[in-house]
């Protein structure tokens, strides 16, 4: 039988990795859900089995823009009564992305032998996550497949577009930050030696901020430099290792959380994807116990997830969503009162909506602010750097002219 190696989390939320034989993925899915676990990522061991396509396959990512456009091309295909099998095989042979495009085809394989649509998705976890899935599967129950497709094409398409402004917002200040140290380095390992040798030769003694930055010089242009190819891949290393446990992950996404400017963002952007997704998910009929459940495995953010948990557990013992989030704190006033009234009204699903609606306009306008103000903030930066070289370079100028005078 074949070899499967899947990802899993207990009932604790640990995150492990098992190896196990079965006949089929849905077989050996069962018997990790038998122990009590939580799939996150199934798949069968390749073993020693190599080809080009399937490194090619494993190299790539599938993107949320791959599934917002095939999501999109799927609906107008079901809602024009082409039939599943033909409308894949079609979308199939059309993907640029090679691990998406396999998945398509063993999709399009499993349908023909009278396997579910969504089943099918569920063997695939990193191209069709929980979400996709799971509305998938509420479209077939309810037969409104090509409108289920449609809901995803927009959330997904909501998703890259969060995405691209958080992604362009960042740009600038990693370009700025990269090219100011680029300049710093050239500057501190070529420029100031040359000038420490003309003042050495002078006899000039040299003030302590020069002084400094020559010692710097030379820490860079000896061996005790390899000393930061050694500390810093320890430091980023001890710093995975500790993200990585359940603890040092809920401590990081909380300080996240609390960062000046970057910490406002993070709280709209998590708000507007949970509610977007819970939207949509029980727009789509999915039963909001499952809801939560999904909504919190695909938060992002442990300290949201615990919250999300928490609802969850409200719900089951009768409560309501809006108090269980209330307690944790996590999610602003305004949309707990939203969803406070959506409960009341019954109308949860498009008070979550508007939420989402409000709080990507919110993340939009945040993304503008925090470009504005990063811009001279990395200016001053940039300055400050090259700045300082100039300033350890002419301090000793200054000292000379004294002499002279």
């Amino acid at each position: 039988m074949p070899t499967f190696v899947a990802r899993v989390r207990d009932a604790r939320g640990t995150f492990t990795k098992q190896k196990l034989t079965a006949s089929n993925l849905a077989e050996a899915r069962t018997t990790l859900r038998d122990q009590g676990l939580f799939v996150q990522d199934l798949k069968e061991s390749a073993g020693m089995k190599l080809d080009m396509k399937t490194i090619q396959s494993s190299m790539a990512k599938v993107t949320v823009k791959d599934k917002a456009v095939f999501s999109r091309q799927f609906s107008v295909l079901v809602g024009a009564g082409v039939a599943m099998v033909r409308g894949i095989g079609v979308l199939s042979e059309q993907c640029t992305n090679p691990k998406f495009k396999v998945a398509l085809t063993s999709i399009g394989s499993d349908i023909q032998q009278g396997v579910s649509l969504s089943e099918a998705m569920r063997k695939h976890p990193q191209s069709f996550d929980n979400l996709y899935v799971s509305m998938i599967q509420a479209g077939e129950v309810g037969g409104v497949l090509d409108e289920v497709l449609d809901r995803l094409a927009k959330l997904l398409e909501d998703t890259a577009r969060l995405q691209n402004q958080i992604k362009s917002a960042m740009a600038y200040p990693v370009v700025v930050g990269t090219l100011a140290t680029i300049i710093f380095l050239a500057m501190t390992i070529f420029i100031i030696p040359v000038f420490a040798g003309i003042f050495k030769e002078i006899g000039t003694d040299l003030p302590a901020f020069t002084q400094a930055m020559v010692d710097i010089s030379g820490f860079l242009r000896s061996e005790k430099v390899l000393i930061l190819f050694v500390v810093i891949p320890l430091i980023i290393f001890a710093y995975n290792r500790y993200a990585s446990t359940r603890v040092g992950r809920e401590t990081l996404d909380r300080f996240f959380l609390k960062m000046p400017l970057f910490g406002d963002l993070i709280q709209k952007t998590a708000t507007a994807r949970f509610c977007r997704t819970f939207g949509a998910l029980t727009r789509s009929g999915v039963p909001i116990l499952t809801c939560l459940e999904i909504v919190r495995d695909t938060a992002g953010n442990v300290v949201i997830a615990n919250a999300v948990d928490e609802a969850r557990r409200e719900i089951q013992t009768g409560g309501m969503i809006s108090l269980a989030l209330q307690k944790e704190q996590v999610f602003p006033p305004m949309a707990i009162q939203m969803i406070s009234i959506g409960e009341e009204t019954g109308e949860l699903d498009q008070m979550l909506m508007k939420v989402a609606d409000f709080y990507e306009d919110e993340v939009e306008q945040a993304v503008k602010a925090l470009t504005s103000i990063m811009e001279p903030i990395m200016i001053l930066f940039l300055g400050g750097m090259v700045g300082s070289i100039l300033l350890a370079m002419y301090l000793p100028m200054f000292a000379v002219f004294e002499k002279l005078g």
